[in-house]
């Protein structure tokens, strides 16, 4: 009796141990991330932009459906990655979506999104050696308080497998998402002034890079005209703004307008400068005789930029690793569109080490020139540069397009990479130190506090094409199908000037994803599925033979 009531309190108490233990789960939720290099804890700064949430915030994903098992990967971490968000925040509310999944509404479910510029991805799969095409939609609409921004999940990067694109996807995943969010969530707070008035690129010649910061920023044009009359004005004016961009000056700057600049920057002031020291369009090449002469652009601006510790050379950088040139190949009806290598269009590759630069798709340049740094109280950081296979050329200079006919030699192009973008940062001291001033300026500063400023040796950086009078995506090729990372590279180099950098921190977050080897599993597919599927079978139905037999000869 004694021995059975034991046994009894032993089970009670192991009943009431398993309730306190299930109420203490509930009471204190954690999740642990085990992974190397902690894929699945979100960043501090991505966290922050959806603190404020305090209604709704909609995630519809299109990434449902059929496909290839790496983009199943991007699919299931692309819920796992928002899951960590909802789990921060329960007002974030996940909907995975798949328009194709109804036929009768397949097709008008495809035009709508692509109406609302979500652009399906064609992918070739190969399934038992017979190849067909999937149409997917890697895209997500975020939607709050009646605002709604579109969130792309694919990350393209030139000459990626399939893989290798998923990968980068991936990595880029809780950027792409914070910076949606951040866009929804966070009040505009920073002014940033475009440059007019010394022949700087017309509104539809930066009007898709302009778009796409004043969704973070408020823009608004700004001349230096007032200034041979109210230089102290101007300045005064200009210090209300962050930060300055000058898209591709090709008129000089006076040395009134330069003081005001300088001061600008003495006081704090951040800017972006897209250089042109050579005028060439390729515009220009499109004529009868196909060809152009290449000069230097004075702008008055050496020594403003020597005294921050940087220089800009008048040369053309002539590069073997360039993007492609489209020309018309044939005669009259026969003529056909053709992307040719072109030299002169060199493809920069980011600094891996700096948040601006990182994991950053090739940036596509024309008729760039080269800079150097220089020793000053600057911090320099190279973000672009061109291939090691270059050569210099200096101006006055013909350029014609028959130069796509001649085979290049190698040998010749010994030069180096050349650096195309620098970042300056610190203390910086003014190009007027110790030197007659154009006008007196009461408010006049020797050196500035902490301050950034990015030179890039081309103007075209900036530039997207314009078709019957509208703006084409900048960084986009129509005739190759090529995205470029012009727009990335300019979008992060503004959010870095402004300090807006806790995102793109982010952006380093370095992610190693393991695939199947698919050759491997497909030549040896018979092998893999009698150890998945026949072995465990076989191995069952020995234990239950051996199981049977030794039960049978114990109770017999």
């Amino acid at each position: 009796m004694l021995k059975n009531k034991s046994i009894l309190i032993k089970i009670m108490m192991l009943f009431v141990a398993l309730l306190a233990l299930n109420w203490g789960g509930t009471m204190v939720y954690k999740r642990f991330d085990l992974t190397q290099n902690k894929r699945y804890t979100l960043s501090q700064s991505a966290l922050a932009t959806v603190k404020h949430v305090k209604s709704p915030l909609i995630v519809d994903v299109f990434l449902e459906g059929n496909f290839p098992s790496e983009f199943r990967r991007l699919r299931n971490e692309t819920e796992q990655l928002l899951e960590e968000f909802a789990l921060d925040n329960d007002q974030i509310i996940v909907n995975f979506i798949n328009p194709q999944e109804d036929q009768k509404l397949r097709d008008n479910n495809i035009e709508q999104l692509v109406q609302r510029g979500l652009e399906p991805l064609q992918l070739s799969v190969n399934n038992n050696g017979k190849t067909s095409q999937e149409l997917i939609f890697p895209w997500a609409l975020a939607s709050y308080n009646d605002q709604t921004v579109k969130i792309p999940l694919i990350k393209n990067k030139i000459g990626a497998s399939q893989q290798e694109l998923v990968t980068n996807s991936i990595q880029h995943l809780e950027y792409a998402f914070a910076e949606g969010f951040q866009k929804l969530v966070t009040p505009k707070s920073k002014k940033i002034a475009i440059l007019k008035g010394n022949g700087q690129l017309g509104d539809a010649y930066v009007a898709d890079f302009l778009q796409a910061i004043k969704e973070h920023y408020f823009l608004a044009p700004f001349t230096l005209d007032s200034v041979a009359t109210n230089a102290e004005g101007t300045l005064n004016k200009l210090n209300t703004f962050d930060l300055v961009i000058s898209a591709k000056p090709t008129q000089a700057f006076s040395e009134a307008e330069k003081l005001v600049l300088d001061q600008y920057t003495m006081n704090g002031g951040k800017s972006l400068w897209l250089t042109e020291s050579i005028l060439m369009d390729k515009d220009s090449l499109y004529n009868d005789e196909g060809r152009g002469i290449a000069m230097r652009n004075e702008l008055n601006l050496n020594d403003f930029f020597f005294s921050y510790g940087v220089r800009i050379n008048p040369v053309i950088v002539n590069d073997m690793f360039s993007a492609p040139i489209t020309l018309a190949m044939g005669e009259g009806s026969n003529a056909q569109f053709q992307p040719i290598k072109w030299p002169y269009s060199p493809l920069a590759a980011g600094n891996p080490e700096h948040p601006i630069t990182s994991n950053l798709n090739l940036v596509k340049f024309d008729f760039a020139s080269q800079l150097d740094t220089l020793k000053s109280s600057t911090k320099k950081t190279i973000l672009l540069q061109s291939s090691k296979l270059t050569k210099l050329e200096g101006v006055p200079k013909e350029i014609s397009l028959a130069i796509v006919t001649q085979d290049q030699d190698p040998a010749t192009f010994t030069q180096g990479p050349q650096t195309l973008a620098v970042l300056m940062e610190g203390e910086f001291t003014s190009a007027y130190k110790n030197r007659i001033k154009p006008f007196t300026m009461a408010s006049y500063k020797d050196s500035s506090p902490n301050t950034k400023m990015i030179v890039i040796a081309d103007g075209d950086v900036i530039k997207n094409d314009v078709i019957k009078n509208k703006p084409q995506e900048l960084g986009f090729d129509r005739w190759t199908g090529q995205n470029f990372g012009n727009k990335e590279f300019l979008t992060n180099a503004v959010n870095y000037l402004l300090n807006d950098d806790g995102l793109l921190n982010v952006r380093t977050k370095d992610i190693n994803i393991a695939f199947l080897d698919a050759e491997a599993t497909a030549e040896n597919k018979t092998l893999w599925q009698v150890l998945t599927i026949a072995l465990p079978l076989l191995l069952l139905a020995i234990f239950g033979v051996v199981f049977t037999y030794i039960r049978r000869k114990k109770y017999a």
